[in-house]
């Protein structure tokens, strides 16, 4: 049992315990609760960019399908493939 305890790396509980209530003392947590399980807790000061990123990535997704139906459409209208492409034509 010697030879395990020289080879396990854990440090023994109360080391731990020590160290982990000195930690605590250094680096308080006072996080907010998420809203829900395993909601990850964001810090107040970066609500607005969070929201304005998804703002931005919503339009993108959204206007990348409406020009994509649009020019699909177009193409359709002048009577060609619109799946086909110029070298397919060749």
């Amino acid at each position: 049992m010697a030879d395990e305890a020289q080879n396990d790396p854990a440090l023994p509980e109360p080391v731990r315990d020590h160290l982990g209530q000195q930690l605590r003392s250094v680096f308080p947590t006072g996080d907010a609760a998420p809203q829900y399980l395993g909601d990850p807790v964001v810090p107040e000061a970066f609500e607005p960019q969070i929201k304005r990123l998804e703002v931005r990535l919503k339009t993108h997704e959204e206007g990348t399908g409406a020009v994509e139906q649009a020019l699909e459409g177009l193409i359709g209208d002048l009577g060609a493939d619109p799946k086909a492409r110029p070298r397919d034509a060749l």
